[in-house]
């Protein structure tokens, strides 16, 4: 299928895939590698024309990678597919239609577009997890994307020149003190990579000193990077905590209103970055398809990531409760990470496959093999295999496996070439906020002396 194919099609089966992320975009690669010519169709729904490498995010944030160079176009990638840019707001499964929500829905001034399927991969992700916390909403900051991340790294860095212009000491303080709340991979490795990147840059401030900064890590749970394991999570806190961050364990985050960020142990601590990475649940539309949900929201599938008692519907990644067959206690759900999703993906294509032409499907099953995490340069803990590593070792362990994930040699050789790079020269610390709001600049150069109205 070309990118000017047309959208239905009476004679040939069609495979929709809801989503472009880990398990999206691999499914519908190894689909359009796999089916012959002419014997199905591929369409491929998602908001955004790319896919997001986001274990990559705290690098991009950092400025050790292009933000450029963390996402994946996928009408590159996905050539024989049908890229369709938009948002699926609900599924009719028993008349095999998705109602899609476009950029050209409001201007053309109709409703929905509805694209029918044979075949349904729901493949949509998750969001980020929130609280009713009061304030969040106006103050906190996510991580789920490269433009948070980006948008984080102007942040940080622009508290670093109010801090160095301001003769408020209150304002200085806030302006220094930046507060974490979530002790996952997300929390942590952005932690770790902004921290790193901050204490470099303030080199560059005369009246700033890395001790004059105050970096704070929240979590409601005892340890943190449970998926490392309690003595690499140990490990963590110690190294963290070296380089005077502040991490709180059973401790919650009880409202961020003001610009005050009041914890569960009755600390009051005054900032201006709330970065808010306390966990994600799946995408709301997996509530508008009728299909069977688990109590945590996400579809109840089949071993064969086939949705349970739904025929022509597959899930996987983190919209789907897939069965752990290699978990020593029945009724383990697989985990929803990457590791999973990859490799999902590929037995969910296969699967669609076999049932176009009429082979037995098989059933997914994966033993973990493993967790890498980054602390920031040149610090890292890994478990692979059941081999614990700290320091370099894992970091340099957390570079090499995530430059093997990463999709299309492409950014491979780009990612590789900006690490060497970065090796050899010096880190990039100017900010770039600007951008964001591009008219700010062309007040001046009218005369106004101030930025003209939105239009």
């Amino acid at each position: 299928m070309t990118e000017s194919a047309p959208l239905a099609s009476a004679s040939t089966p069609r495979i929709l895939v809801v989503g472009g992320g880990y398990v999206g975009m691999y499914t519908a690669l190894r689909l359009q590698r796999k089916l012959k010519r002419g014997e199905a169709g591929i369409v491929l729904v998602e908001p955004q024309p790319y896919m997001t490498y986001q274990p990559f995010l705290p690098e991009a944030a950092a400025g050790s990678i292009s933000p450029r160079h963390v996402v994946v176009p996928l009408r590159r990638v996905l050539r024989g597919c049908r890229i369709v840019v938009g948002e699926v707001r609900g599924v009719d499964h028993d008349k095999r239609v998705a109602s899609v929500v476009t950029p050209a829905t409001e201007e053309e001034g109709g409703g929905a577009l509805e694209i029918p399927y044979d075949h349904l991969v729901l493949a949509p992700g998750a969001v980020s997890r929130t609280l009713p916390v009061p304030g969040l909403a106006e103050y906190g900051i996510g991580f789920r994307n490269v433009e948070e991340a980006i948008g984080l790294r102007n942040h940080v860095l622009e508290q670093l020149d109010i801090a160095s212009s301001t003769r408020d000491a209150e304002v200085r303080e806030a302006a220094l003190t930046f507060v974490f709340v979530g002790g996952g991979y997300a929390g942590v490795e952005a932690l770790g990579e902004l921290e790193n990147m901050a204490r470099y840059a303030t080199r560059y401030y005369p009246d700033i000193v890395p001790e004059d900064m105050k970096w704070v890590l929240v979590e409601a749970a005892g340890r943190i990077l449970p998926e490392v394991g309690e003595a690499l999570g140990t490990y963590a806190i110690r190294e963290l905590r070296g380089r005077n961050v502040d991490v709180r364990l059973e401790t919650r985050l009880v409202s961020c209103e003001h610009r005050i960020a009041t914890l569960s142990d009755g600390d009051r601590l005054p900032t201006r970055t709330l970065v808010w990475t306390a966990g994600v649940k799946p995408a709301p539309v997996l509530a508008a398809t009728g299909l069977p949900l688990t109590a945590s929201g996400r579809l109840r599938t089949e071993a064969t990531l086939r949705v349970a008692g739904a025929e022509a519907a597959w899930a996987a990644g983190d919209a789907a409760a897939v069965p752990d067959l290699t978990a020593d206690e029945p009724g383990t759900w697989c985990a929803p990470n990457a590791q999973h999703a990859l490799r999902q993906a590929r037995v969910l294509a296969d699967n669609i496959v076999a049932e176009l032409r009429g082979r037995p499907l098989a059933e997914y099953r994966h033993r973990h093999a493993g967790s890498v995490a980054s602390l920031g340069l040149h610090e890292g803990v890994a478990r692979v295999y059941g081999r614990t590593f700290k320091g370099y070792p894992a970091w340099l362990l957390h570079r090499l496996y995530h430059l093997g994930r990463v999709p299309t040699v492409n950014r491979k050789a780009r990612v590789l070439a900006e690490w060497i790079l970065s090796g050899l020269f010096k880190r990039e610390i100017v900010s770039l906020g600007s951008l964001e709001h591009p008219g700010t600049g062309r007040g001046s150069a009218a005369g106004t002396g101030r930025a003209p109205d939105a239009p």
